[in-house]
């Protein structure tokens, strides 16, 4: 007498007449996802590629500029945004372009300084759900939507970067710096802090977890520099440079092999 379970009932017998028709959809299926995603992933390199073009196009006649750091949460009732816009002036006086991320708080401040000064005042704008909303005070203004690219343009056209008070995006964009320097993976340049209160803190961590713990060498933290007052920024600029015999203006030549 035959198992119950041994005669297969209509479903499975219709299951298995289609199922060669499902493999085959399934695997058509299965290859034209794989398809979109490939052009996809190429539509998302050849943008990022766009941005670097447009930015290496646009910004190419800057130099020497100066690419300045900072919270886009601080108002312009604050001492911060002060001390940014007086920065951004002095540094664009003194013949350097402002490169900011073109958004509020310091970076409309570092923005404005700049547009009321001698040099181009420049905006690297990112498409952000909060926070980034464009200055009005931009004489090159870019727009990005991949952060990559944006940073990029930060570094590869700077003669130096002051990073101002901020939060993680301002760290971000610091200790990249910091790590394409102590790498060799970029030339070096001065990074200066503005503001003893803020980041004298953040330097004592530095000393007593990295260098104490052998994590970074004592002399990565000489390749930062505090400063207090627009002139001391200034000053430390032309100072680095003077060191190494070469003027901040003279940078293109030395530029090319970076980045």
């Amino acid at each position: 007498m035959n198992d119950p379970k041994s005669i297969p009932s209509q479903r499975d017998l219709d299951q298995a007449q289609y199922k060669p028709w499902g493999n085959a959809l399934h695997r058509q299926d299965s290859i034209d996802r794989a398809t979109l995603a490939t052009a996809r992933e190429s539509w998302h390199v050849l943008g990022i590629m766009s941005e670097f073009v447009e930015s290496s196009e646009r910004l190419s006649q800057i130099r020497p500029a100066v690419s300045i750091f900072g919270s886009a949460r601080l108002a312009r009732n604050t001492s911060e945004y002060s001390a940014t816009e007086a920065v951004a002036r002095q540094l664009s006086d003194a013949g350097f372009a402002v490169i900011s991320g073109g958004g509020p708080g310091l970076m409309e401040a570092a923005n404005r300084g700049a547009f009321a000064g001698k040099s181009p005042s420049v905006g690297l704008n990112i498409d952000l759900p909060h926070e980034q909303i464009d200055n009005r005070f931009q004489d090159v203004s870019l727009h990005f939507r991949h952060f990559f690219a944006r940073k990029v343009a930060f570094v590869k056209h700077a003669a130096a970067y002051v990073a101002m008070p901020g939060g993680f995006g301002t760290l971000d964009e610091l200790t990249e710096a910091l790590t394409l320097t102590q790498t060799g993976k970029t030339r070096q340049l001065p990074i200066i802090l503005y503001g003893s209160a803020f980041w004298s803190g953040l330097l004592q961590w530095m000393q007593d977890q990295l260098v104490n713990r052998q994590l970074i060498a004592a002399s990565d933290l000489d390749l930062m520099t505090l400063c207090d007052t627009p002139e001391a920024v200034i000053d430390s600029i032309f100072a680095f440079y003077q060191q190494r015999h070469v003027s901040p203006t003279a940078l293109e030549r030395e530029q090319l092999l970076y980045l």
